[in-house]
């Protein structure tokens, strides 16, 4: 069938152009999504959801290419969306799941203020001196990357690359002392 005629008949609900549709592109769609997705299933949601959209918001569809390319492409970006959704979800998933191993007497964790202030400062000291010193304005003080280059007279990257450092090795330093999901939020 002409593409014209396809177009026409799915944007004004022909029964039989969408069945037509469906059946000629539906495995081909299916199979391009399992590829994206790793999911027979959800592929076929997927495929399945995109042809019900096709069919009740059939006055806002605006087909500006081939319409194997516009199936094609939704597919794509649905399928992309799906694994978006995923790694949200599990993302929350994981951190519940932290919460939840938590030990109850979280004591063993936790340090005075000070002590942990003493163990930052020791760890702080070990750092070189220019690289502490970037941190320090960077951290305590709370310039801007551009604002330290600028007192430094030293590049911005330069300054970005000694704040890493400093990140890198206090993680490594404080590790011992707190669990990973807190030195995540501190350390940042």
């Amino acid at each position: 069938m002409e593409e014209q005629y396809l177009i026409k008949g799915l944007l004004t609900r022909n029964k039989v152009v969408f069945d037509f549709i469906f059946h000629y592109y539906y495995s081909g769609l299916c199979a391009y999504c399992e590829r994206i997705t790793g999911d027979k299933q959800v592929a076929e949601d997927i495929v399945q959801d995109l042809f019900v959209t096709l069919w009740v918001k059939h006055h806002q569809i605006k087909i500006t290419s081939s319409l194997k390319n516009y199936l094609f492409t939704s597919v794509k970006n649905r399928s992309l969306d799906f694994l978006k959704l995923e790694k949200r979800k599990n993302q929350k998933l994981a951190a519940i799941h932290i919460e939840k191993n938590l030990p109850e007497n979280l004591s063993s964790f936790w340090f005075a203020e000070s002590e942990f202030q003493e163990i930052v400062e020791k760890s702080l000291k070990n750092l070189p001196p220019r690289c502490r010193e970037i941190f320090e304005l960077s951290r305590f003080q709370g310039l801007k990357n551009q604002e330290i280059a600028d007192k430094l007279g030293l590049s911005k990257r330069t300054i970005e690359l000694q704040v890493g450092n400093a990140l890198k090795q206090l993680r490594t330093d404080l590790k011992p002392y707190l669990p990973a999901f807190l030195l995540l939020f501190l350390l940042k």
